[in-house]
């Protein structure tokens, strides 16, 4: 249960920077940070205590097998998960450096601002 507690709390902190904070590195932490507390809470729901790897040996019985296997689903929703991220957050940086060129300043109501 402290676990999902932990998930939930990087859930809040990384909304917390994302809404509250002005600057716009700062705000792309707190995209990272939201995603990584949804990768970590899809891996615990697919999580099972004293659970085997989702692996069939030869000679496993396939009803234990089932029953006592972890659920491979969220592991590989997590992976797809992480390299979608991976190609969100390299956009989100190359657009920052770009609004940093143009305005030289990375704070979103200086931004705004400006209208230019």
């Amino acid at each position: 249960m402290t676990i999902y507690l932990m998930c939930f709390f990087l859930f809040v902190m990384g909304l917390y920077c994302l809404i509250a904070k002005k600057h716009l590195i700062k705000k792309i932490i707190g995209i990272a940070i939201l995603d990584y507390a949804v990768n970590l809470f899809l891996i615990l729901i697919g999580y099972k205590s004293g659970g085997i790897p989702p692996v069939l040996f030869e000679g496993m019985n396939k009803q234990t097998f089932s029953q006592q296997s972890v659920d491979p689903l969220p592991q590989a929703l997590v992976l797809t998960s992480i390299v979608i991220s991976l190609g969100v957050l390299i956009m989100m940086v190359s657009i920052a450096l770009r609004l940093y060129e143009k305005y030289k300043t990375f704070d979103t109501s200086e931004i705004s601002r400006l209208r230019g």
